[in-house]
């Protein structure tokens, strides 16, 4: 389990997920210097020791290297809360709690993510039609067939004319 980024660690690989491309020192320094005043060598310290944890991987481009995440922030966030979570002594309540602490955006974005994992709803089959009658009915029987003794048959699963139909 990935331990939290610290704050400057966090700086550097927003930036490399943020580009989604293979950086250098020279590109997260230059950005980095908008917000603070930072060294060369402390930006070259911080990817080195995202390389050696296993954030980033490097190529060597001429005397320098181009770091490029292996993973997502998606996937790290998502390996953070699975380590809080299994570290309660209920993951129920833990859960119930999370889902407490939610924005409305947050709720749809988990009932979205249920609905991804567990994939399109199932088909329903449709309803059998009723079976065909085995037996003659009374009326029938004695004679009388359903037209003369006012009663209509429709074909099955038809349902009867309503007013204002």
């Amino acid at each position: 389990m990935p331990r939290p980024l610290g704050e400057l660690e966090d700086a550097v690989m927003t930036r490399v997920w943020k580009w989604n491309r293979p950086v250098t020192v020279r590109e997260v320094l230059e950005d980095l210097q908008r917000e603070r005043s930072i060294a060369y060598t402390t930006v070259m310290t911080v990817l080195d020791n995202l390389h050696q944890k296993g954030w980033v991987r490097r190529e060597a481009e001429g005397r320098a290297y181009r770091y490029e995440a292996v993973s997502t922030r998606a996937a790290y966030s998502a390996a953070l809360m699975n380590e809080a979570w299994s570290q309660s002594d209920n993951p129920a309540a833990a859960l119930v709690a999370f889902f407490g602490m939610m924005s409305e955006e947050q709720r749809q974005a988990l009932t979205d993510a249920v609905r991804m994992v567990q994939g399109p709803d199932p088909v329903k089959p449709e309803p059998a039609p009723p079976a065909a009658p085995v037996a003659e009915t009374p009326a029938e029987t004695a004679g009388e067939s359903a037209e003369s003794s006012g009663e209509t048959q429709g074909t099955p699963g038809e349902s009867p004319d309503l007013p204002g139909r």
